[in-house]
């Protein structure tokens, strides 16, 4: 059974950084998995925020390009979300996803608030 659990959310002040990890337990075919990172906040709908294909291209939503970096551990099975230069709008749960063999699973979410 794939499972993936999120970890690395908290309280940060503006300015500050955190490191979002996801593991991702289960997975076959984890090297191949379309993995990303998307975040809701309240009253909004879902959004993407970055993802990395299995050739290693990276992808960002605008708002968080030159701010947040993508990468994947395959040994590890995890993926990570670093986060600088965090502002009061990147306040969210923040939610893991991956995609194998044509399967979507996300993982339960974690926390990420910036106040001061």
């Amino acid at each position: 059974q794939v499972q993936l659990v999120e970890s690395g959310g908290g309280l940060v002040q503006p300015g500050g950084s955190l490191r979002l990890s996801c593991a991702a337990s289960g997975a076959v075919f984890f090297r191949t998995n379309h993995m990303g990172w998307f975040r809701q906040a309240p009253g909004k709908e879902r959004e993407l925020v970055a993802r990395i294909l299995p050739n290693g291209q990276k992808i960002y939503t605008d708002s968080v390009k030159g701010r947040f970096t993508i990468s994947k551990e395959n040994a590890k099975k995890t993926v990570h979300l670093e986060m600088n230069g965090l502002r009061s709008e990147d306040t969210a749960v923040y939610y893991c996803k991956m995609i194998e063999r044509g399967h979507d699973y996300w993982g339960q979410g974690t926390q990420v608030t910036v106040s001061s």
